[in-house]
């Protein structure tokens, strides 16, 4: 028998007999031979039909994101795509099947490394992203960490824009919630998820802050720092009135031992001010700021961490502060550029003839 390029299809008995479809005869799979009297076989038989045992996967490929990939992205996938060569294909249990829980990434890498060359297919490029992963460096030792299967599903695969798929955004708190059951609790009552339920565009969920494939550990200095800049992406103001903030300029320069957005404001239950459970509602404020200063008092709440100098009807006395001292600055700049001009010209014109006789 040979494939359809010319080459020879060569099975070997003792692999097929190890495989999954090792108890089944030929003509379990190939139809076509029950209708051969004569053999040896004709050189090309019809095409397997894996969906004649295993019609539900078939029916979630046929509808996936692979079953309706373009010919000129290089055609639907098959089957054997990802489970390996037809006669030797391995339970998903087996370490050694492209599907196990800890080949899967690298099955998956296979088209979604964002490689090209002869006969690759083009997909996102996302393998490597997760290959320096949290998920990725935690499979390298527990096999109840998330491959990608656990996220996008094996055969029905659909795309984000798809309502019905687990990584539509409104979808994914319930699917990182699998594994991260606590943090979806905590999620589900804040005002994001309030925004995510409303149906609004762009509105936070786990992948907004975490990102979706190259998911680092929260704990180091690199996210934390990175995860300041994101909270700006949507709360511009706040980040600007922030940077403006001892807070601010000390995470500028690259340290973390300071305030920070989830440091105040959480990071999962994030409510409203006017909330009663948020930690920075007028009644937890003072409990919040001696997390990082025990002996605060007060007035020591009345500091304004997002004080933005321009608003005159939240702050006036900021405001008018802040005029009279951009005011003194520009005044005592145009005095003494007067005052050097002047001093230049006298320099330059020199003592006069009058003054001099006098000397």
């Amino acid at each position: 028998m040979v494939r359809a390029d010319g080459r020879p299809v060569v099975v070997r008995p003792d692999a097929f007999a190890a495989s999954i479809h090792g108890g089944l005869s030929c003509i379990d799979c190939h139809a076509d031979l029950a209708t051969v009297s004569d053999f040896p076989h004709p050189e090309r038989l019809a095409p397997v039909s894996c969906a004649s045992c295993h019609d539900e996967p078939a029916a979630g490929l046929m509808r996936s994101v692979h079953g309706t990939v373009s010919a000129a992205a290089g055609g639907a996938l098959q089957c054997a795509a990802c489970h390996g060569p037809p006669h030797q294909i391995k339970p998903s249990s087996d370490f050694e099947s492209p599907t196990h829980k800890l080949q899967i990434a690298e099955t998956c890498a296979e088209c979604h490394s964002g490689l090209t060359g002869p006969g690759a297919r083009r997909g996102p490029a996302v393998a490597g992203m997760f290959a320096d992963s949290i998920h990725a460096m935690a499979l390298e030792r527990t096999t109840v960490a998330p491959a990608c299967t656990d996220c996008h599903h094996s055969h029905d695969i659909l795309r984000k824009t798809d309502a019905k798929s687990p990584v539509h955004p409104p979808n994914i708190p319930a699917a990182c919630g699998t594994c991260h059951g606590e943090q979806r609790r905590l999620f589900g009552d804040s005002v994001h998820a309030e925004r995510l339920a409303a149906g609004s565009p762009g509105a936070p969920q786990c992948a907004s802050c975490h990102t979706a494939h190259r998911m680092a550990a929260t704990a180091s200095d690199e996210w934390q720092l990175a995860a300041v800049e994101q909270c700006g992406t949507c709360h511009r103001e706040a980040l600007a009135t922030y940077r403006d903030s001892v807070h601010g300029q000390v995470t500028a320069l690259g340290f973390t031992p300071v305030a920070k957005c989830a440091d105040c404001h959480e990071s999962h239950q994030v409510y409203r001010v006017t909330d009663a459970r948020s930690s920075v509602s007028p009644q937890n404020l003072l409990t919040t700021c001696r997390t990082c200063h025990p002996s605060a008092t007060p007035n020591f709440v009345q500091f304004q961490p997002h004080a933005n100098k321009e608003d005159r009807d939240r702050l006036p006395a900021l405001y008018y502060a802040a005029l009279f001292m951009d005011g003194l600055l520009l005044s005592v700049f145009v005095f003494f550029a007067a005052h050097t001009l002047l001093w230049f010209a006298r320099e330059r014109i020199g003592p006069s003839d009058e003054g001099a006789h006098h000397g």
